[in-house]
């Protein structure tokens, strides 16, 4: 007979979206879960085993559906400059020590947004990740934008006279997204500018169509309300920052079941930044841009548009793994309750990448989970300094609660 590891948790948000459930026992064999019921001392018999967690909280580790490996977030303008021309050899280092941030920070599995090179499709090409790092990782490689616009730091571009599909079809990877850029940057000195699509709509949906032959999904950089409209419309299956969409466009989405990764955090970030630099006027706009994202986002939690979190982590100022709780403040700021909060971090991530072993605390799936001290409602502040995490129903060895690990050489 199997023994049974016993796991009492004092409170269990198990990423459904459903209510915090509290004083519950994990019951875990095999590194699955096989049932979760109230706890009683009657449960837990003297074959079993018991790790008690009644003074902590229990979820599913994080999912960020947009970072970019290949950055490291710092605000040093010289070491920024540097990674952004740096080849894959120079960018191995940083991809490894944003991963390692990540682990620690209960990210267990990210989506990256692309770079240049391929240099995170060539690190996982190498297995150096399935060796050394626990965060899954999806990336498109490259993304695409049209020639002369935004995107030459994360991806190539295809000419005027170039077929969006043709090209993306000449240039194939393992990869199950494709990243296409459908709009500029948002403007930090005029509130609201918005810059015109990249791409025809007919254009995209020919491409979403050929990524859905190969089993794989389209991700649109899309701010403003055409070129986010566009993209919808031909079918992409998520929307990165949507900045200045309108509610028309999340009444859109939530009709076509797109999924909105908002990264709203970036405009925390910029507005700090700016306002330590002393560009006021400039903060001024970001904090803008923040306040309308964060209308925008109640919009869509009214609307039901489905939402999952995303942080753009490697922008200035955007810390791997350190970010994905400064987005969740934001949804809370939004008016997301903290299972929807939760819900966003983990099952919508892990339904947006596919990742069925992933994101719901529930019997039948694996025993994978972190452990905050203290109640939900020191969530998700207590998120940044884990008290454990568990893969398996066991102690994950790659995790130690030590704070040196804050005080290492930052790439």
């Amino acid at each position: 007979m199997t023994k049974k590891h016993c796991i009492r948790a004092g409170w269990l948000i198990d990423g459904s979206g459903g209510a915090i459930q509290k004083d519950v026992l994990l019951t875990v064999s095999g590194g699955k879960i096989v049932a979760i019921e109230p706890y009683s001392p009657s449960a837990v018999t003297a074959a079993d085993s018991l790790t008690d967690f009644s003074y902590g909280t229990l979820l599913p580790p994080l999912i960020d559906c947009h970072v970019h490996l290949a950055m490291s977030g710092t605000m040093n303008r010289t070491t920024r400059e540097q990674q952004l021309v740096a080849g894959c050899a120079e960018l191995m280092p940083v991809i490894e020590q944003n991963l390692t941030l990540l682990a620690g920070h209960g990210v267990l599995a990210v989506r990256d947004g692309g770079d240049r090179e391929n240099c995170v499709l060539k690190y996982i090409d190498r297995g150096i990740a399935a060796n050394q790092q626990p965060v899954h990782i999806q990336t498109p490689g490259r993304a695409w934008h049209r020639q002369g616009r935004y995107g030459t730091l994360i991806g190539s571009g295809i000419a005027e006279e170039e077929s969006l599909v043709d090209v993306c079809s000449a240039n194939p990877i393992s990869s199950g997204y494709i990243k296409l850029v459908n709009s500029g940057l948002n403007s930090l000195k005029n509130f609201g500018r918005e810059t015109p699509p990249q791409f025809a709509k007919d254009e995209i949906r020919q491409l979403v169509e050929m990524a859905e032959r190969q089993g794989k999904k389209v991700m649109v950089h899309a701010n403003g309300q055409q070129p986010v409209r566009e993209a919808v419309e031909a079918g992409c299956h998520s929307v990165e920052h949507g900045f200045f969409m309108g509610r028309d466009n999340l009444e859109r989405m939530a009709e076509h079941g797109c999924v909105w990764v908002p990264t709203t955090c970036t405009m925390k970030a910029y507005a700090e930044i700016l306002e330590y630099e002393g560009d006021m006027a400039s903060s001024e706009v970001a904090r803008k841009n923040l306040e309308h994202q964060l209308g925008q986002l109640r919009i869509a939690r009214q609307l039901g548009v489905k939402v999952a979190l995303g942080t753009d982590a490697g922008s200035p100022g955007v810390l791997h793994g350190e970010s994905a709780f400064e987005e969740m403040k934001l949804l809370a700021k939004a008016g997301y309750a903290l299972p929807e909060i939760v819900h966003c971090a983990t099952l919508a991530g892990a339904r947006l990448l596919e990742l069925p072993n992933m994101g719901l605390l529930a019997p039948g799936r694996m025993a994978d989970f972190l452990v905050a001290r203290g109640a939900p409602a020191q969530l998700p502040r207590k998120l940044s300094y884990l008290e454990t995490i568990y893969l398996g129903g066991e102690p994950a060895q790659f995790y130690r609660k030590n704070p040196v690990k804050h005080v290492q050489k930052r790439y």
